[in-house]
């Protein structure tokens, strides 16, 4: 139990003063509940860190798009970062402003750069000479001035897993920083491209801040360079990628990051940073009920109602959460060694390998740390439900997502078939 929002209270576990038992009891399982004060002081804690520089703090909206989430964020001052339409609509949706915005992503269709520009996104980050080509074409043809970021690739290895290490030459993501000279040249002489910013990001789930500051400091150069060549950039955006305590880790704390990102970038430049995991990871967990406990020869197997539709990490990344009894008394027990498993018909359809859990058919559990990349990775894998979302805020909770229904599920279906 990493969060501080998440404790035991007479016998019962609890996020924030809430009873996990009444949701289940109420909502059904599986389902998400997060804690609203979790992620709004880890946003804080960011935006407090930089104290008098210049910055922005920009939510990763990849990491969990529920529009609650969205709106409390946009509450509290945030700006966000977006990886595609459909996420920039939620954050209009939710109020935030698309000024405030930065549009990052590898393959932006000339359809998401119009309606980008027509909503006035505040930045777009390129990745490519290709993508360069297609907004300037766009931007003319809409007669729009828009600002523009490149994403540069600084060939520095975050530590982190292969799928989510995008720093690295072999990656499809951003410009190498040797060619970046040469397309700011062409941008800078755009009529309708302005050279705001530069941007990097070399992954997430990051747990040594110096590979991070590594790949600043080539940035910085790049910028002083261009400086020299008369294009002057006014922000430098890091990224995101702080990771977060899943199994042991250790990894910087905020204002050990921002401390070091403010030594390595000079105070000419606004930062510009796009955390997501660790504002939102802490901040929700999984609650699923236990169908059945199977033991064979070999294996023990606690069988979940919730599957690797509902969390995905496990199985794609072998990502490892926590799992928690409901009771404390439980808890205190030392139980087989087991595999929580779910009912999908995969062998991959494992949450948690190798645990000591003391549980029995009925019982209610807690998968941790899953505001980040839980249900935002979801699917109707085996027609099965997308679960509800539950939001915490302080003794009171709400329903923020409902879950699906059959109609839902197959409401943009059509009969194809001709008699």
């Amino acid at each position: 139990m990493k969060s501080k929002f998440l404790k035991y209270h007479n016998n019962r576990l609890h996020l924030e003063d809430v009873d996990l038992g009444k949701i289940a009891d109420e909502v059904g399982t599986p389902c998400y509940v997060y804690s609203r004060r979790s992620f709004e002081q880890a946003w804080c804690q960011y935006n407090s860190a930089f104290k008098e520089r210049s910055h922005r703090i920009c939510y990763a909206v990849k990491a969990n798009d529920n529009l609650s989430i969205l709106k409390a964020l946009t509450l509290i001052g945030s700006d966000f970062d977006v990886v595609s339409i459909g996420e920039l609509n939620k954050v209009i949706a939710a109020g935030g402003k698309p000024a405030g915005v930065v549009f990052s992503g590898v393959g932006k269709t000339r359809n998401e750069i119009e309606e980008a520009l027509k909503a006035g996104v505040g930045c777009i980050n390129l990745e490519s000479c290709e993508e360069f080509e297609r907004l300037e074409s766009v931007a003319e043809n809409m007669g729009a001035f828009v600002n523009v970021a490149v994403r540069v690739n600084p060939d520095v290895d975050p530590k982190t897993h292969p799928y989510i290490s995008t720093g690295l030459k072999d990656s499809k993501f951003g410009v190498p920083i040797d060619d970046a000279r040469e397309l700011y040249r062409k941008i800078s002489s755009s009529k309708w491209l302005n050279p705001s910013g530069i941007a990097c990001h070399i992954g997430s789930q990051i747990t040594i801040v110096d590979p991070i500051l590594e790949a600043v400091g080539h940035v910085v150069d790049l910028a002083l360079d261009l400086k020299t060549i008369g294009i002057q950039i006014e922000t430098i955006d890091v990224g995101g990628g702080l990771g977060i305590d899943y199994r042991g880790e250790t990894p910087p704390t905020i204002n050990e990051l921002v401390d070091g990102l403010c030594r390595v970038v000079p105070e000419e430049f606004k930062l510009v940073l796009e955390p997501g995991r660790s504002i939102v990871g802490p901040a929700g967990l999984m609650l699923t009920r236990v169908e059945f406990i199977k033991k064979t020869k070999d294996r023990n197997f606690v069988i979940v109602d919730a599957g690797m539709n509902d969390l995905l990490r496990p199985a794609l990344y072998d990502g490892w959460h926590d799992v928690l009894t409901y009771c404390e008394s439980l808890a205190g027990v030392e139980g087989d060694i087991c595999d929580v498993v779910g009912p999908i018909c995969e062998t991959g359809d494992t949450l948690a390998k190798n645990r000591r859990l003391h549980v029995f058919e009925g019982d209610l559990v807690a998968v941790a740390d899953c505001g980040a990349y839980g249900s935002v990775m979801g699917s109707n894998y085996n027609a099965r439900l997308r679960c509800a979302e539950i939001l915490i805020n302080e003794s009171s909770y709400r329903i923020v997502r409902r879950r699906q229904t059959f109609d839902s599920l197959i409401s943009d279906e059509k009969d194809v078939l001709i008699d």
